[in-house]
């Protein structure tokens, strides 16, 4: 197989306890054309002796800014044409970097690859529901009401991730979400119908528990409907997508008198 050097983003903030885990899934890839990059994003617990145990792996230490931050961090660093992402709670199958560059490789005018995914919810492995179904192609529709694109699961061409600006780092969620949005919108992506993560979920530490995501989804779909001029099948679906969610929204924060972010979907909305 032709040489493809990866760079492999691990951002960690407070994950000790899954962080060697992740590491290891790396380190134990059969393909080895890679480097590792890990971005301790200001930890306090014992992330740093974890991080001491390994030599072949490269470490930024920065004061705690969030998980786009992080990757930013990490992209930024990368020396690799393409950039594989893997959250610290998550791990890879061994065969998972050497089935995604042997699909690269195949396909030259590729950007993204990305995979099936094993989920597993407090220890116990669970089906993917029928609305998650995955698919290549065009997925910018697909991709307007849920994330589908799992972080641990994608690679990209560094060149486009740069291009799309890499990840917000004003949002604590949905970085992903957005991140997708900007890309289905102008490309293809390459899926392989193959589980080869392990993404973990359910344990106290995910955000995603903590914050109302809906919010910064409407946001990045005012953005994608205003910058991307989308076609009509498109726009008008998003456009939907955008009303039932900020809907939901003004419903939940007049029940619990939110007004400064009532206001601002209000002036989102009346856009439309």
């Amino acid at each position: 197989m032709q040489e493809l050097k990866v760079s492999i983003v691990i951002p960690t903030f407070n994950r000790g306890h899954t962080l060697t885990r992740a590491i290891d899934s790396v380190l134990s890839q059969s393909y080895s054309n890679f480097e590792l990059i890990v971005v301790d994003d200001g930890s306090t617990d014992d992330t740093q002796n974890i991080l001491k145990k390994f030599s072949n792996i490269s470490i930024l230490k920065q004061e705690n800014k969030g998980v786009s931050a992080a990757r930013n961090s990490g992209i930024k660093k990368a020396s690799g044409e393409w950039i594989a992402f893997l959250d610290s709670d998550d791990e890879w199958l061994p065969t998972k970097l050497e089935k995604q560059v042997a699909v690269i490789l195949e396909n030259t005018d590729a950007v993204c690859v990305y995979t099936n995914e094993i989920w597993i919810r407090n220890g116990v492995r669970v089906n993917l529901m029928k609305k998650h179904k995955k698919s290549g192609g065009d997925l910018l529709i697909p991709s307007l009401t849920q994330c589908l694109i799992a972080p641990s699961s994608v690679m990209l061409k560094k060149a486009t991730l740069i291009k799309l600006g890499c990840f917000r780092e004003d949002y604590p969620v949905c970085e992903d979400y957005d991140l997708w949005l900007k890309l289905t919108s102008l490309y293809s992506v390459i899926y392989i119908d193959e589980p080869l993560i392990r993404k973990y979920g359910g344990h106290d530490d995910q955000l995603s528990k903590a914050v109302a995501m809906d919010y910064f989804r409407v946001r990045s779909l005012d953005w994608l409907i205003k910058n991307r001029g989308l076609g009509e099948i498109a726009h008008n679906t998003a456009l939907k997508v955008l009303k039932i969610k900020s809907k939901n929204l003004i419903k939940g924060y007049l029940k619990h008198d939110n007004l400064a972010n009532l206001s601002e979907i209000r002036s989102i909305i009346s856009n439309y």
